[in-house]
């Protein structure tokens, strides 16, 4: 069916693919990264967030279609690279590579899990080259000791920088603050949601508004707690700062459409609850990119550049 927005046709994404001869994971991957521009599906009878109603412009694919070399030039930038290829291009050896992205030098973009229940990180080939040219002094320098000490410790900082790169891109496609704030709370613990926002209207819209952080195929209960547990936030620093988040974001919410909440308890003619007192919003919207950590990274630890929007 041909929708339009502001006089323009639009495409939905598995026709999108077909027409920018790609597989729907890699246009999936690109629009997340930010190399594909999508618009809001508009009014449509599909209930949920406008995360999960996006097309695609058709002169977003004419543009991408008169690029040079398209589509292997495109293909080559969201192309994804596991631990051993990774290790290859940057000329170390895996547990080297191993040490660099647990201490969180650069985020991974996917991740799948194998028939073992084990995660499986896939990185952006152009960020792994892009660091590697940036800081060739981590390659083979000694390991600072603070990063020896959290490493022996245990720490791994792959899946909160990939849920830090995924709420950020969310958060981007947020149609308002309640889906803001939908973003934020997903990554949260049960009980910690629920602290945070303890009105039970307030948590159904929110649950109801949910995003889709992944597309994982989890057959077996090891590879759904594997996934599971990559989508929420567990160290105390991580919960803290989307707790803070959340809270704010709801702040907004509540102030910028109050009526989200009226259809779950009943309609506008319904009795006003009794919230408890939030802090007043700020006066801008702030949208997180990555959970501060408390933490000072070594100096030649770098934050993780994406591909950047096209509009």
């Amino acid at each position: 069916m041909t929708v339009m927005h502001d006089g323009q046709q639009t495409f939905t994404m598995g026709q999108a693919a077909r027409e920018l001869e790609l597989r729907t994971g890699e246009l999936e991957l690109a629009i997340q990264l930010g190399a594909v521009r999508t618009v809001p599906a508009g009014n449509t009878a599909r209930p949920g967030p406008a995360h999960h109603r996006r097309r695609v412009p058709a002169g977003e694919i004419d543009r991408l279609r008169s690029e040079p070399d398209y589509p292997d030039a495109f293909r080559e930038r969201i192309r994804t690279v596991g631990t051993t290829e990774a290790a290859a291009l940057m000329g170390i050896g895996p547990g080297r590579f191993l040490r660099l992205t647990k201490s969180g030098c650069f985020a991974p973009v996917r991740f799948y899990v194998n028939r073992y229940g084990a995660l499986v990180w896939l990185y952006l080939a152009s960020e792994v080259a892009l660091f590697t040219r940036r800081e060739p002094e981590a390659l083979h320098a000694n390991t600072p000791a603070a990063v020896r000490t959290m490493l022996d410790a245990g720490q791994d900082w792959r899946a909160r920088q990939w849920r830090g790169r995924r709420v950020a891109q969310l958060m981007g496609q947020a149609a308002d603050a309640w889906e803001e704030a939908a973003v934020i709370a997903a990554v949260l613990p049960p009980e910690e949601f629920a602290s945070v926002v303890p009105d039970p209207a307030e948590r159904a819209v929110l649950r109801g508004l949910k995003p889709h952080f992944a597309s994982v195929i989890t057959a077996t209960a090891a590879a759904r707690e594997s996934f599971e547990s990559v989508l929420t936030a567990e160290e105390f620093d991580e919960v803290l700062w989307y707790r803070v988040n959340l809270s704010r974001a709801v702040a907004r919410a509540r102030t910028a459409a109050p009526h989200r909440t009226r259809s779950v308890t009943g309609g506008p003619g319904a009795m006003p609850r009794r919230r408890r007192p939030t802090a007043p919003a700020g006066p801008e919207r702030r949208r997180p990119s990555a959970p501060h950590t408390g933490r000072k990274r070594p100096s030649w630890t770098t934050e993780t550049s994406s591909l950047p929007s096209r509009s």
